[in-house]
């Protein structure tokens, strides 16, 4: 596992290591440094710009077609046209609800070529949800996915006429009822570039990126051409370092920002290809990367856990992949990953739809979420009440106090002119998330909602999501410590985490949900117990298992929790086995109410 520290030998022998790409690093750094909000710039004034330089390079690959630069340009602006012809101006909202296909990537490029603003519709959603993230982004114009027509079908005909938005049909079957077709509107439309991008400047919003609402109904963030750039100035020339030959993999959803900004910007940065997916599958992702004869891709956490638990194969390494870039790739697997597929460079990045910053592991260290050179800060945090402390007394009285290096701590992030807050549609929801007189009278800082470790020089780990860490015996627990450990196990192929409610005791009982892998047997309590003991604190073991089948996730991999914590260990709401932890292991358990005293 890695180290939680970086000493000054390790940032010296990985600067070293990096100098090779300097001329990349450097480049990155300067675009960073030099790019400024109010300037005019875009995305779709830089693919423009590539479409005229490169025209032959191919840009897109998507289920064995190919489209050059100038050909996707040409489509977009047609698509541009059309929809200007519509009536959508600088501003206005367009959403997209369709699964991962060329066209999607041709209407969003259309679409913010006018200075409009792109919706990246979830294409899992339905119904009030659906309804609820239409409502407010309020677009003027819903491009539909045939594959869609269920989503679209969900949404009643008196909510669909309360939106307001006319629905434009993409796909070779009949518009149905209420919708109309946007090739017939494309058939006649302009191929060249809309005057509007020459007049775009980088503070203008481009996408509404969607939160995952594993909590509740989702909420939009709002990302901008100037995070677009800064992402991929950081992220893609700073940290994955792509050239104009490569081709990057794309298996996850276009709605998420991973694939839409921090993917297709180092794509884009770098006048390079994007090899795009229609839907990620574990069986067929090494195929499909020799097939579209990929040198990187990109990856959240858990993809990764499920390709390393698909059975070994002797092809496993035969492959061009030279740099991956993603976030949430846990320590616990990092090195059997990285050594088991050869993966020479992993970028792991940590940022999030709303954040101001990002981080990026530019330097190649095992198991860090990256190094960020602008303005950030990692305060204390009373778990117990999920507020930051304020220090009491002293002329600090009233200010957050930071933490030590290899320390724990709430992550924030300053917000400044070279990194404004972007926020969400919702003003009030924005604010909810922003701390002000941190340290100085006036100054004002992005709350995260995550748990970082400072590991020294630039550096940070991710821990955990606050309300995720919790409190039991006096001590905090990091789910992503008790994950990591249990993932060492042999037999558990997937492990969630979380703190559940014991009558008559302080703080949150540690639960885990195991998958388990039957072919080694029935589950044995008192290895598991045994083995959890060596690897954890006393206070950190969980108390009760819960064997399940399946997890039930998001489409971007992320566990949903509240269900898990709603029935915790009642085995009147519970079908699946549960075990609870005795004096000699885990053991079945008992009705929940002998459990509840003995804890």
């Amino acid at each position: 596992m890695a180290s939680q520290t970086i000493n000054l030998f390790q940032w010296v022998g990985a600067v070293a290591r990096t100098a090779p790409a300097l001329p990349h690093v450097a480049k990155g750094l300067w675009n960073l440094v030099t790019l400024k909000p109010d300037q005019i710039g875009s995305i779709g004034l830089r693919f423009a710009q590539l479409a005229a330089s490169q025209p032959d390079q191919p840009a897109l690959v998507f289920e064995g077609r190919t489209w050059t630069y100038a050909q996707f340009n040409i489509w977009a602006n047609q698509i541009a046209h059309t929809l200007s012809a519509t009536g959508i101006r600088q501003g206005d909202s367009v959403g997209v609800l369709m699964e991962n296909r060329a066209e999607l990537l041709a209407c969003v490029l259309g679409i913010v070529k006018l200075g409009a603003i792109a919706t990246l519709l979830n294409n899992q959603q339905r119904g009030d949800p659906l309804a609820h993230s239409l409502r407010i982004t309020q677009p003027k114009v819903v491009i539909l996915g045939e594959e869609c027509v269920e989503a679209f079908e969900s949404l009643a005909p008196a909510i669909r006429a309360e939106l307001g938005a006319q629905w434009w049909w993409e796909g070779d079957a009949a518009a149905p009822f209420g919708t109309d077709s946007l090739r017939r509107r494309t058939l006649k439309a302009e191929s060249s570039n809309p005057p509007q991008t020459e007049r775009i400047t980088l503070r203008q919003p481009c996408f509404h990126i969607f939160t995952s609402g594993t909590t509740g109904l989702p909420k939009a963030s709002v990302m901008t051409h100037y995070r677009w750039h800064r992402c991929m100035a950081g992220l893609g020339q700073l940290g994955l370092r792509l050239k104009s030959d490569d081709v990057l993999y794309c298996p996850l959803p276009m709605y998420h920002n991973n694939a839409l900004t921090v993917s297709w910007s180092a794509v884009v940065g770098a006048g390079a290809c994007m090899a795009l997916s229609r839907k990620f599958s574990a069986s067929r992702f090494w195929d499909e990367i020799r097939a579209n004869k990929a040198t990187a891709f990109c990856y959240i956490g858990e993809l990764c856990r499920y390709l390393l638990n698909q059975p070994a194969r002797n092809t496993d390494q035969t492959h061009n992949v030279r740099a991956i870039i993603g976030n949430g790739l846990r320590p616990d697997i990092w090195e059997a990953f990285q050594a088991r597929f050869n993966i020479p460079h992993i970028a792991e990045f940590y940022t999030a739809s709303e954040c101001n910053l990002a981080f990026v592991n530019a330097f190649n260290f095992q198991g860090t979420a990256g190094y960020c050179p602008l303005p950030y800060a990692i305060v204390a945090f009373d778990v117990e009440n999920e507020v930051p402390v304020r220090q009491a007394d002293g002329k600090s009285a009233g200010t957050m106090r930071k933490v030590a290096k290899g320390e724990c701590g709430l992550l924030l992030t300053e917000i400044t002119d070279k990194a404004p807050l972007d926020g969400y549609t919702d003003s009030k929801a924005t604010e909810a998330k922003v701390f002000r007189n941190v340290f100085k009278p006036g100054d004002a800082w992005f709350n995260t909602g995550d748990l970082i470790r400072d590991m020294g020089f630039g550096h940070i780990g991710f821990v955990d999501r606050v309300g995720d860490t919790f409190r039991w015996k006096g001590e905090n627990v990091a789910t992503t410590e008790v994950e990591a450990a249990l993932g060492c196990i042999e037999g558990i192929e997937e492990a969630v985490v979380y703190g559940v409610e014991v009558p008559g005791a302080d703080g949150r009982a540690g639960m885990a949900a195991i998958r388990w892998d039957h072919s080694q047997g029935p589950l044995d309590g008192v290895a598991l117990a045994q083995a959890l003991h060596k690897a954890l604190p006393k206070y950190a073991v969980p108390l009760f298992i819960r064997v399940r089948e399946e997890h039930e996730v998001t489409a971007t991999f992320k566990h949903r929790k509240v269900e898990l914590k709603r029935e915790g260990f009642d085995v009147d709401k519970v079908a699946d086995a549960l075990y609870a932890l005795g004096e000699n292991g885990y053991e079945l358990m008992q009705p929940a109410h002998q459990i509840a005293r003995r804890a």
